[in-house]
């Protein structure tokens, strides 16, 4: 085993108190951060005191560790005991408290409280914090959990997203106010079709779409649930053709799997994702797409649209949305995979199916309620919170006005209603 590996299981034997633990596996691996940043990983397994091997079926008995930890920070990145129950004689909380779990937090990541995170729930022996700064939420976040039994062992920890530091911050003072941004928010009131499962219906609803709208008031970004896909490279080309391929397309196995060497982590040679598309990949990809697209969907020319790509654990990614518009919550959506360096397509994902699962519900009622009433039922539920979001173009985080509202709008009845009513 290379000595620069050998050191760190042994560290984090003695530093998580496995030494009558039995190493099992381990793995080296990498991802890509927003900040287009490489991180290198050593992942561990580590069998309990009286196994020696997993169970029959496969699976890591009750009381195996499982243990990512960053190679060149040595910082924790997950700890996790299989059925929460530890045999180690490590980490251990005394008094079992907020408090303790924070200066343990404090201690591990450097990250101070308040400043950089708060906590988010708790409940008795769990915890989990979000990114912020100075109190104020961040976009994209970062999360971290603690859980310990009832004797104060250590049994889950994790960490993952972002955590910005003062220097990726613009500080400023949050001055938007409601009434001044309702230009934006009415852009934002969306007639939405949501299947409501219980009643097996399509239910027409007015809804907020959220939105970030910067501190100047001056422009708006899309809330995205992974807010890093806004730096995708945009193409919005739709793609027509002329004649079809009469061929079948045959894809291939999508191997998420990298096998990363320790020459990789030595040099800390950036991860694939970090690399930009050049014009010339970007043309090659969007040819590639569109054959593929001949083949697969022959008779759909001009049905599709090419909204973005990107580098995805490998591969180039490419979304393509239906040109055909509806209401619908779910719009039909293809994601094309494509090799980095022949750049042609591998395979790909169709939503199709889920969508199909709503065809046979009930539609929706009648519209009776218009835009501006709805608005004027719920203009006192929006919610308007300051976050700092990433800016990919400065390379800061800048503050906005996050654009929200809980509530929704039943367009044939009038009703108000909690939208998570609805799931």
């Amino acid at each position: 085993m290379e000595q620069r590996l050998k050191e760190l299981i042994e560290y984090t034997e003695t530093k998580l108190g496995l030494e009558q633990y039995h190493l099992h596996t381990y793995q080296l691996k990498r991802k890509a951060t927003i900040f287009k940043e490489t991180i290198y990983t050593l992942g561990m397994e580590w069998l309990p005191p009286h196994k020696k091997e997993r169970e029959e079926d496969g699976l890591n008995p009750k009381g195996t560790a499982s243990v990512e930890i960053d190679v060149h920070t040595r910082q924790l990145e997950s700890v996790i005991f299989v059925g929460e129950k530890s045999f180690a004689n490590g980490m251990t909380f005394q008094r079992k408290d907020k408090e303790e779990v924070i200066q343990w937090l404090e201690r591990e990541t450097g990250l101070v409280y308040e400043k950089q995170f708060e906590i988010l729930k708790e409940k008795e022996q769990e915890f989990l914090f979000q990114a912020c700064i100075d109190g104020v939420n961040v976009s994209p976040s970062g999360s971290m959990e603690v859980k310990f039994d009832e004797k104060g062992n250590l049994t889950f920890f994790s960490i993952g997203g972002y955590f910005p530091s003062k220097k990726n911050v613009k500080e400023e003072t949050f001055t938007l106010k409601v009434n001044e941004l309702e230009p934006f928010i009415m852009e934002q009131l969306k007639l939405i079709e949501f299947p409501f499962d219980e009643h097996h219906q399509l239910v027409p609803v007015y809804g907020i779409e959220e939105i970030y709208v910067t501190n100047d008031a001056l422009e708006t970004i899309p809330f995205e649930l992974f807010v890093e896909r806004r730096y995708y490279d945009q193409i919005d080309e739709r793609l027509k053709w002329e004649t079809p391929i009469l061929e079948p397309f045959e894809g291939a196995p999508i191997d998420w799997q990298e096998e990363v060497s320790m020459e990789q982590v030595k040099t800390h040679e950036p991860h694939p994702d970090t690399l930009p598309i050049t014009i010339a990949e970007r043309n090659q990809v969007i040819q590639s797409v569109e054959t593929f697209m001949r083949k697969q969907f022959p008779s759909d020319s001009g049905k599709w649209v090419l909204k973005t790509i990107h580098r995805e654990n490998g591969y180039i990614l490419a979304t393509l949305k239906h040109t055909t518009p509806n209401n619908r919550i779910f719009q039909r959506k293809l994601n094309v995979f494509l090799d980095s360096v022949s750049l042609q397509v591998v395979n790909y994902l169709d939503n199709e199916l889920l969508l199909a699962t709503y065809e046979d519900f009930e539609a929706p009622g009648k519209i009776t309620i218009q835009k501006e009433e709805a608005y004027e039922k719920i203009r006192e539920e929006i919610e308007l919170t300051p976050v700092y979001v990433y800016d990919a173009t400065s390379q800061q985080y800048i503050l906005c006005g996050k654009i929200d509202c809980p509530y929704g709008v039943h367009a044939a009845t009038g009703e108000v209603f909690i939208l998570d009513d609805l799931k």
